[in-house]
């Protein structure tokens, strides 16, 4: 195996901005193991942190930027893709929407450092009609921010490291084996909890089948319908303002506050934009916590209803 000072000394910035450009374009690559690798190695002065810098910032301006216009163009359904390809996206949908609520583009400056986050925040800023040159402004200060952090650490290790030269030595041998043991192991951590959330998951989630069977038994029999909650951030439902029949449209964070509204007497389905429906899955599975039994989450959330070929409802705006 090559040692690592031969590739970052000529591939080094090639290689950041690529890492970096795939990672911000939605696929779980970690970038900070390398961001780190090339901090410890400008240790020996063969490579330049100020070099690395303006290389990983233009990086994240290609990509955020690209994001930002998609979901300016195209809002949920931008956020549907995410769900689907990222390890963690879908369950930052929800709340990074609330946090740009509340904060707005003042997000962009910690985003990256919260898996999940920095992958959707971007879309959801230009879905939320952020202006193009604001967003700019704190995205690059965000990712000057995430990128001096990591860089600098990395700095920090390598002077450490100097201090023994057998030390350095070895790591520069098998710096390349461990960098890529760094990012096999969070890409396993992920994985990890994404299937240990699955397991939990197992056998609660209803189909829209069920849920359509459910409507028209309650009909024909002349009972009540389950109680269905669209946990759809208004965002989402200014850019798709269709709702399941009879759905009654509360937040996550609303509907765990006011228990009270919700019957103990009937079922309750909720469901939300991601098509992965892990926004619905964690609220129904802190509900249950709650002593709210009878809750389950609606499979595909409104895309799955709606490729079913199910009916929807218009939204009345108040």
């Amino acid at each position: 195996m090559h040692s690592v000072l031969v590739l970052l000394v000529h591939h080094t910035y090639a290689v950041i901005f690529g890492w970096v450009l795939i990672e911000q374009g939605g696929l779980p690559i970690p970038s900070v193991p390398v961001m780190l690798a090339v901090g410890t190695m400008s240790a020996a002065h063969k490579m330049h942190v100020a070099y690395a810098i303006p290389v990983i910032l233009l990086a994240c301006l290609i990509s955020d930027s690209a994001w930002y216009f998609l979901g300016r163009r195209f809002g949920g359904r931008v956020l549907d893709i995410l769900c689907r390809f990222s390890l963690e996206a879908a369950t930052c949908v929800e709340r990074t929407h609330g946090t740009v609520s509340k904060r707005g583009a003042v997000t962009l400056l910690f985003a990256k450092f919260v898996p999940g986050l920095s992958t959707v925040a971007s879309p959801i800023a230009g879905q939320a009609g952020i202006p193009y040159p604001i967003f700019v402004a704190y995205d690059m200060a965000g990712s000057l921010i995430w990128a001096g952090a990591w860089l600098f650490a990395g700095r920090f290790f390598g002077d450490l490291a100097r201090r023994s030269n057998d030390f350095f030595a070895l790591l520069g041998h098998f710096g390349i084996a461990l960098v890529v043991l760094m990012v096999a192991a969070l890409i396993l951590y992920r994985l990890v909890k994404r299937r240990q959330f699955l397991v939990e998951l197992r056998g609660l989630r209803l189909e829209p089948s069920q849920l359509m069977a459910m409507i028209d038994d309650a009909e024909r029999e002349g009972l009540d319908r389950p109680f269905i909650i669209d946990l759809r951030h208004p965002l989402d439902v200014l850019t798709d303002p269709l709702i399941l029949p009879g759905a009654l449209r509360i937040g996550p964070d609303e509907l765990k506050q006011r228990r009270e509204i919700i019957p103990l007497d009937r079922d309750i389905v909720l469901y939300c934009t991601c098509p992965s429906e892990e926004t619905s899955a964690k609220v129904a599975l802190e509900l249950r916590r709650m002593g709210i039994k009878r809750v389950r989450p609606l499979r595909g959330g409104l895309q799955g209803w709606r490729e079913a070929g199910y009916p929807l409802d218009d939204v009345i705006f108040a």
